[in-house]
């Protein structure tokens, strides 16, 4: 095909791309568009600068937009009226009747059961609290008294009878983590059900900036306009009420949220607040959140959303403010009627995200974006963890709550409460167990001290161990869903704490906020034992230093196969793309999240770069200026010799390197103690004189600060015309670290970095409990043999901070698990490396300082960590110099070489 019948076919097929597409781009494009015709599961990859985002816009929507053309005469009569939608005017015609007839556990349970089974829900767990019982007043018992000798009402804690021989031996689906959460708080309002959706496109990333990203893309081309698109956020980010945001906790904001929307639901409750002396106070009944209270603001942000081009999280809180209506609520009631919903990861990878969000992924488009961990980051979670603290308040209120209801408990609400106590002061026990204290003492007894003794186990062995494998896990969690306790014993137990401590006009949602917490954590727990064996492990963390009573012991369920959850979401969906700059090794995540399919059957595409070979300089560097050789690996690393031959490295580079230069380190921990020896040894100075240097902070907060002074810094000096002063500077550094915020998602286009230094190979620490597990677990994967001659006794205890046991279990890996522990490694290296080209015209020199990058001739039976780098990086690295000098010779012609250009 020549040129110009190239150019006339990509004008036809992708019109709303808004530039002239570069050959890989167009290649990219027509590759996505065939893979949403076939449908499955597909992965693209195409590196960071070359214009992916833009690609996969124009390539899915436009797929999208002519596939929704075809349907068009088999839509019928699914279309809302032009003026108002149909499931605009059912949210408007519900508010008419909010308060629903309200039944009696007992009554509704087999329905209630059976219903959940069916549909695959949770039930109502943490909202839509009953009120029966209130009206209800019972004259013995159910008072307490306050210090004024006033009574108050303690009734509306009491929970309904529970029947248990209504629930089938089988009955319930359970769920995992956050399927008790929110989903089920929210009201028949927000679920707009009752519409055909039409087709969609969701698209997740995995941080609000990348979303954000994604949208000022959109923007350039005509889809931001004529498609109907909304952004999704958390309510952390999108909640525009002061007195909840100032609880500043994600978890207490939601809890907070969901109390104030189901007061609104519910028509209204009266706020209970004690005044001094423990007289309760009964306000006039609440409307809930006020920035909910007005439903034609609602209808307001929808309609003006949908008149302008795609907006943002911060384009939405901003029209939310200046509305004074909440923009969370607002923007998910516009999911039914989006042609392309874009969200965070764990809005669309959590199944309860997806309930409560009222998304139906049923023959859609998913396209899932930085995809490089996504194995990773989707069974994290589905993680559960209690403290020590937490059960200790749990046991607490329900040892007060059963004391004070006991002789007004039926049978059935008795025993499941004492299941519940029986399994705190289980788990408690597990935590802190002073026989703990008669272990063999090892040559480790120092770190013992210093932090908590952390030890993994199976499920079963957990439950054995305990003596807790004689419950029913499945019948317990459908009576939390059905019997609404959480609610009942928390309120009961914050009440009498706000009486205790004499709260002048105290609220009780702040305690009650952790109280409910702890039950979330509960319940999350619960239904993990409800896991397969296999598919978890349990760790537990006990304190062995009283003097750190900073650190709270915890049980922790880690999921280690994303299978399972994965599936969900692909058998659901036409198409699921998952996207990324670097996805290899692409068998590793088949593997764990898609095994079902053969490895000629996935469907993958990979690009090169489209910047030409002469503006990339990727070299691996063995030896510094003095002839040293670098060995940053764990045992060499912190030699005083290795860090002065860094040191002196740097002070070279600051003299050949225009503009900046980015370190990128293994940890904030490692770039402390270089930067205090160089600090000490005088080399930060001789480095100083030639760039100012800048450091990454720990917290999050600062980083756009720091970045922001760093760029000035480099664009101030570049410019010579406005820079009239003699200063000897001539850019900046940057130390950064791997994993950290700026090796995620910043770029160091152009003059910010114009040299990225990757110091050593950044492999995770294997004192990581967590960690060992999932290699153990990749090590066993499709191999029953390889599982179970590595398996390491279940009575083997891991020591925080001791790296000689997880180093033990590497040596004895010879397959998944080594091989899953360097991807983790490098993966982590082609994130940060690949920051620094974000366009054709960009340059920069890759420098990967360590012997281990080069190539070794004499070990050809194994593959060096280069040969894990992009394509486009190893198709141009020089993996061999024979001293210093030559890498600096490099760099001098190459900066030499690039500056002339003309750009």
């Amino acid at each position: 095909m020549g040129v110009e019948a190239k150019e006339e076919q990509w004008k036809q097929k992708f019109p709303a791309f808004p530039y002239k597409p570069y050959s890989i781009q167009l290649d990219f494009m027509n590759s996505l568009y065939q893979f949403l015709d076939n449908g499955g599961i597909s992965m693209l990859e195409s590196p960071t600068g070359t214009g992916k985002t833009l690609s996969i816009i124009c390539s899915a929507l436009q797929w999208l937009v002519d596939r929704k053309n075809q349907q068009k005469p088999n839509l019928g009569n699914s279309c809302p009226s032009d003026d108002e939608p149909d499931w605009m005017r059912e949210f408007v015609v519900s508010k008419e009747n909010p308060v629903q007839e309200k039944k009696k556990i007992g009554v509704k349970s087999k329905k209630f059961t059976e219903a959940n089974r069916r549909t695959g829900g949770v039930g109502d767990l943490f909202g839509n609290e009953s009120e029966i019982g209130k009206n209800e007043r019972v004259e013995k018992g159910g008072n307490v008294k306050g210090n004024d000798g006033k009574l108050l009402d303690d009734d509306e804690f009491l929970v309904e009878e529970y029947e248990s021989e209504q629930e089938e031996e089988e009955g319930g689906v359970c769920k995992r983590k956050g399927s008790i959460s929110s989903s089920s708080d929210e009201d028949e309002e927000d679920k707009l059900d009752g519409e055909e959706e039409g087709l969609k496109v969701f698209f997740c990333s995995r941080t609000h900036s990348q979303l954000s990203q994604f949208i000022k893309e959109l923007n350039k081309t005509v889809f931001g306009s004529e498609l109907k698109v909304v952004s999704l956020g958390s309510r952390k980010n999108l909640c525009i009420n002061q007195e909840v945001l100032k609880i500043g906790n994600p978890a207490s904001i939601n809890e907070r949220c969901l109390e104030l929307h189901n007061s609104k639901k519910n028509g209204g409750s009266k706020i209970k607040k004690l005044e001094p002396g423990g007289r309760v106070r009964r306000t006039k009944a609440s409307a809930g959140c006020p920035m909910l209270r007005k439903q034609k603001l609602q209808k307001d942000f929808v309609s003006d959303v949908s008149q302008q081009e795609a907006l943002d999280i911060e384009d939405l809180l901003d029209l939310g403010s200046r509305l004074g209506t909440c923009p969370y609520y607002g923007s998910r009631r516009m999911v039914p009627a989006a042609d392309l919903v874009v969200l965070p990861y764990q809005s669309l990878l959590s199944k309860s995200s997806r309930e409560s969000l009222g998304i139906n992924l049923k023959n859609n488009i998913i396209i899932i974006d930085e995809a490089h961990n996504l194995a990773d980051s989707l069974i994290g979670m589905y993680d559960a963890k209690i403290t020590l603290s937490q059960l200790e308040n749990l046991h607490q209120c329900l040892e007060n709550y059963l004391e004070k209801f006991r002789s007004r408990l039926g049978p059935g609400n008795r025993r499941y409460i004492q299941i519940l106590m029986i399994l705190t002061r289980a788990f408690m026990q597990a935590i802190f167990d002073e026989d703990e204290t008669n272990d063999n003492v090892t040559s480790n007894a120092v770190e013992r001290t210093k932090g908590p003794n952390e030890s993994s186990v199976t499920i079963n062995d957990f439950l054995f161990a305990l003596n807790i494998d004689n419950i029913n896990f499945v019948k317990l969690i459908n009576y939390v869903k059905e019997s609404n306790i959480i609610h009942k014993v928390s309120g009961y137990g914050d009440k009498v704490t706000c009486l205790e401590k004499q709260i002048p006009g105290g609220s009780i949602s702040k305690e009650g906020g952790s109280t409910l917490s702890g039950f979330r954590a509960l319940l999350d727990m619960l239904l993990s034992l409800t896991n397969k064996n296999v598919d978890g492990r349990i760790i537990v963390s006990k304190l062995r230093s009283k003097g750190l009573s900073e650190q709270d012991g915890f049980i922790k369920y880690v999921m280690l196969t994303g299978e399972k959850i994965f599936s969900e979401i692909v058998n659901q969906a036409h198409a699921v793309i998952l996207a990324g700059g670097t996805l290899q090794p692409i068998e590793e995540t088949r593997e764990r999240l898609f095994p079902w399919l053969p490895s000629q059957s996935l469907h993958f595409f990979s690009c090169g770069h489209i910047i030409p070979p002469e503006s990339i300089l990727p070299v691996a560097v063995s030896n510094g200026p003095s002839g040293q050789s670098f060995d940053f690996s764990y045992a060499s690393r912190n030699s005083p010799k290795m860090i002065e031959e860094l040191g002196l490295m740097l002070c070279n580079l600051v003299s050949v390197v225009p503009e900046g230069i980015v370190v990128f380190f293994s940890s904030f921990d490692y770039e402390d103690k270089i930067y205090e020896a160089w600090r000490t040894s005088g080399i930060l100075n001789r480095i100083t004189k030639k760039k100012r240097l800048f450091r990454e902070p720990r917290s999050s907060s600062d980083i756009e600060g720091v970045l922001k002074e760093y760029k000035d810094t480099i664009d101030m000096l570049s410019n010579k015309a406005l820079n009239e002063s003699k200063t000897s500077l001539n850019g900046a550094v940057l130390l950064a670290v791997v994993g950290g915020k700026i090796s995620e998602g910043i770029n160091f286009s152009d003059g910010m970095g114009r040299c990225i230094v990757m110091v050593g190979l950044p492999y995770p620490s294997p004192s990581d409990i967590e960690l060992i597990e999932r290699i153990k677990h990749m090590e066993g994967i499709g191999d029953t043999k390889a599982t179970n001659s590595l398996q390491v006794s279940n009575n083997d205890t891991y020591i925080g901070g001791n790296v000689n046991a997880g180093f033990d279990i590497l040596r004895r890996c010879k397959r998944r698990g080594k091989e899953y522990y360097e991807n983790l490694c490098m993966k982590a290296v082609n994130q940060s490396i690949g920051r620094a080209i974000r366009h054709i015209n960009d340059y920069a020199a890759i420098l990967l300082i360590d012997s281990r990058y080069v190539s070794d001739p004499i070990k050809r039976s194994s593959s060096p960590p280069a040969s894990k780098l992009p394509q486009w990086i190893q198709d141009r690295l020089i993996s061999s110099t024979s001293n210093y000098g030559e890498v600096h010779r490099l760099l001098h012609q190459f900066f030499k070489i690039n500056k002339n250009k003309v750009r």
